[in-house]
């Protein structure tokens, strides 16, 4: 009994020995994976998106051949678009003092999309008006936008609501 007895102590000695070992280590893993945690948060957190940049945005383009429509905007805001036979995928926009390139983007509308995703810029147009708008900030840059051509084109019907079922 006194052998047992002490094969007994002994174990729990050597069992509370290894469990004050063991449980430093697994609070150390604990901790360690929870710094890891927070750690690869934190760069993914502060990392802003990154957009391909294609180069196609940069530079002043040339507008000597191309064709110039005039836009009134309401508020008295105007601006000007520039076309190429040539090239259908670009346009050359200038508002305010700065001429801008921007590239078609596709629409399953059928509307005329042009963006320069550098400056923010979007023109979209529809065969009664145009619009741009500043895509950064989200904001309407120009609204009711028209060229001579739009503004002489009749006014739609309005449709009375008695006879439109």
């Amino acid at each position: 009994m006194k052998k047992s007895l002490s094969t007994s102590l002994s174990m729990l000695v050597l069992l509370g020995a290894s469990l004050a070992v063991a449980v430093p280590q697994v609070q150390a893993q604990t901790t360690t994976k929870k710094t890891t945690k927070k750690a690869a948060k934190k760069p993914a957190a502060k990392a802003a998106p990154t957009e391909v940049d294609d180069g196609e945005d940069e530079g002043t383009p040339d507008v000597k051949t191309s064709v110039s429509i005039d836009y009134k905007c309401e508020l008295g805001n105007s601006l000007t678009i520039y076309t190429n036979a040539e090239d259908d995928k670009h346009i050359a926009l200038r508002w305010g003092k700065a001429l801008h390139r921007l590239s078609r983007v596709p629409t399953t509308t059928g509307a005329n999309r042009f963006e320069n995703r550098k400056y923010g810029l979007l023109w979209i147009g529809i065969p009664s008006k145009g619009i741009l708008l500043d895509s950064k900030t989200g904001h309407q840059l120009a609204n009711e936008c028209k060229s001579a051509a739009q503004e002489a084109m009749p006014a739609p019907a309005p449709v009375d609501p008695a006879h439109s079922l």
